[in-house]
């Protein structure tokens, strides 16, 4: 069975540390909202399945944009996943933990990180051989320090983690301290609303700022 995110997409995710996860309402906007987020220190998003325009974004983000890895949050049920790999997402996440997804990402070769929050779920994606698990919602769950005591356990394990919930800039300092971090994501980089009003300029200052902390903690 294929890794479930395969060695080179974990590098390009480590490397980009910051996924920036976005509510996309108008396909047209799309490829603005990537070059803004690449020129300003962003390499990775997550679109979410909450609208219609997601899928087409990803398609014209993928061909207009390649140097953006893009993926695709909120994968609820099985169907959705054929749809999301044959619009080229890079990766495919979840807030939650469902065996039956991940299974079947793994039968069609789409790299998937499950959500977990709890010993039992970090458990059962590491018997279906999850090694990059989505943390959410982590400040409601109890931030860095909540993560810290569920991770104990595992430590041997080495397991990775994409943080997603609650976390703006004010707050990621903490979780890029962590070597279990993989990555953070953050929907405050480009809200729905920033991005619906065409407010340029604050998704480039967002964004700048959150990559500028992610390279003053880790270089």
């Amino acid at each position: 069975m294929n890794p479930v995110i395969p060695e080179k997409l974990e590098q390009q995710i480590e490397k980009a540390g910051i996924i920036a996860v976005l509510v996309m309402d108008d396909a047209d906007k799309a490829v603005r909202v990537a070059r803004i987020l690449l020129d300003n220190g962003i390499s990775a998003m997550e679109l979410t399945l909450r609208t219609e325009a997601a899928l087409e974004s990803l398609q014209r983000i993928t061909r207009e944009v390649p140097e953006m890895t893009a993926g695709v949050g909120t994968i609820l049920k099985k169907d959705q996943l054929s749809d999301v790999k044959q619009a080229g997402a890079a990766f495919g996440v979840a807030p939650g933990y469902n065996a039956a997804i991940v299974g079947h990402a793994q039968q069609i070769g789409l790299p998937f990180a499950p959500g977990i929050a709890t010993p039992s779920e970090i458990e059962g994606a590491v018997e279906q051989g999850c090694r990059i698990l989505k943390y959410f919602h982590a400040e409601g769950m109890g931030g860095t320090k909540y993560l810290k005591g569920i991770n104990a356990p595992y430590g041997f394990l080495k397991l990775r983690y994409i943080p997603l919930g609650g976390l703006k800039l004010s707050n990621i300092r903490a979780y890029f301290e962590m070597p279990e971090i993989i990555a953070i994501g953050g929907s405050w980089i480009a809200p729905r609303d920033v991005i619906n009003n065409e407010e340029w300029d604050t998704i480039a200052r967002n964004a700048a700022e959150a990559a500028s902390m992610f390279k003053d903690v880790r270089g």
